[in-house]
């Protein structure tokens, strides 16, 4: 088959990498790819937003199947486009995508139909926001509605930041029009925990569980980023609250979108909180999660293009689904300034020093000049560990960034660090 996949992250390396060990699979096409992308499909210089010149490629190449990774296009009907085409795409439709680029649509429909998340309310008018929220006790959450490259999410610890992250999406308009409705809800304390899974309208199959680090700095401090680090398994959450959030949480939620017209197919990530009240949904997205998938797809047994062809077939229930036992333990490596600007062509040493040692090195935002890699965004690279459990993954992930160098290059030393304790504890 020829496979067309939208991206060019680390989240996109990482399906293309899965999807090239199956034997069904006959060329891959990635646009617009990155560097590493590169070494295993032939990457296109076409935006994730370019619908009507990505169909024109996928209709000149004879594409069999489109996987789509990133959410702004999901957000803004490429998968309606492909369909129209008649070219089959993996992902929700622009009706569906919906659970992920409006937040304030994803919390009523929780709402609607009793599904554990925090308490909220939603504005579109700034005084009548500030009003309510100055009623309320830090901490805080302030979310803008719309898509904000996971970035428009604020905890806010006190009155002045929780005010500050407010002006900022309604007034100033940092995150653009996805700032024009708020979401205000209550702080949820506990074990965040990601959970994807394959769905296809009422069938839906778990991925393993994961769990992300999004603050910039050690010790969840600082800004919060498109994610600094995963892990799985997570031995430290009971088995039956893993249980609990996909019955309660994932499966109602699927099988609201029917209910609603919306029905969802493709990848579903509920990003969770494990509170003393059970898990709660903190946010879904409509996609694989970025970079979750870079921990979870590595523990994949199955042949990935089976799993989506069964979905697309509407067989999802059928498919069989294996997971190794292993531990994956993945760090990003950023560039200096991330997640605020930061600068890029820099030179990048010793990716082939880290890969020699067994780590994964999935690209994130890199570029080739000059016979070598170079930086060219935020997230440059995400390195994974593997290993019998999370302490043997986890220092063969830190030992293989430490073989890796450029200008700048920073990294949260304390990735799985909350599983080591607790199993040490």
């Amino acid at each position: 088959m020829n496979i067309l996949v939208i991206g060019g992250g680390g989240r996109e390396h990482a399906i293309v990498w899965s999807l090239a060990k199956s034997s069904r699979v006959q060329k891959l096409y990635c646009a617009p790819g990155n560097a590493g992308i590169a070494q295993l499909a032939e990457c296109v210089p076409i935006g994730v937003m370019a619908f009507d010149e990505l169909v024109r490629f996928a209709k000149d190449k004879a594409i069999d199947l489109v996987v789509v990774g990133p959410d702004d296009p999901l957000a803004a009907g490429i998968v309606d486009a492909f369909e129209a085409a008649g070219i089959p795409a993996f992902g929700p439709n622009k009706a569906a995508a919906e659970i992920e680029g409006s937040k304030i649509f994803m919390k009523h429909l929780l709402r609607k139909y009793d599904i554990p998340t925090a308490r909220y309310e939603t504005f579109d008018d700034y005084e009548t926001a500030l009003a309510y929220l100055r009623k309320q006790q830090p901490p805080i959450v302030v979310k803008a509605d719309g898509l904000a490259a996971g970035k428009g999410v604020t905890v806010a610890r006190t009155m002045e930041e929780a005010e500050e992250a407010l002006r900022g999406m309604m007034i100033d308009r940092v995150f653009g029009a996805s700032g024009t409705r708020v979401v205000i809800e209550e702080y949820l304390e506990g074990q965040e925990m990601s959970i994807l899974s394959f769905v296809d309208g009422m069938a839906v199959r778990p991925m393993v569980p994961a769990q992300d680090h999004k603050p910039v700095f050690d010790g969840d401090r600082g800004p919060n980023t498109g994610g600094m680090g995963t892990y799985t398994p997570l031995p430290h959450i009971d088995p039956a609250v893993i249980e609990e959030a996909i019955e309660r949480i994932i499966k109602p939620t699927a099988a609201a979108m029917v209910k609603e017209g919306r029905p969802f197919r493709g990848v579903l990530f509920a990003g969770l909180m494990v509170t003393k009240d059970g898990p709660k949904v903190i946010e879904f997205n409509a996609r694989m999660g970025d970079p979750e998938t870079q921990v979870v797809l590595p523990r994949l047994r199955s042949d990935l293009l089976d799993i989506i062809l069964a979905a697309m077939d509407g067989k999802l229930d059928q498919a069989a689904i294996e997971w190794s036992d292993d531990a994956a333990v993945c760090v990003i490596l950023a560039s200096e300034g991330y997640p605020g600007s930061y600068p890029k062509g820099i030179p990048i040493e010793g990716i082939d020093k880290a890969e020699a040692a067994g780590a994964l090195v999935f690209h994130a935002g890199t570029a080739l000049k000059d016979g070598g890699f170079v930086t060219n965004g935020g997230r440059v690279l995400g390195v994974v560990g593997r290993g019998r459990d999370i302490e043997e993954a986890r220092n063969r992930a830190y030992e293989a960034c430490g073989l890796i160098r450029f200008e700048g290059m920073h990294y949260r030393k304390d990735i799985a660090a909350k599983a080591l304790a607790a199993k040490n504890g």
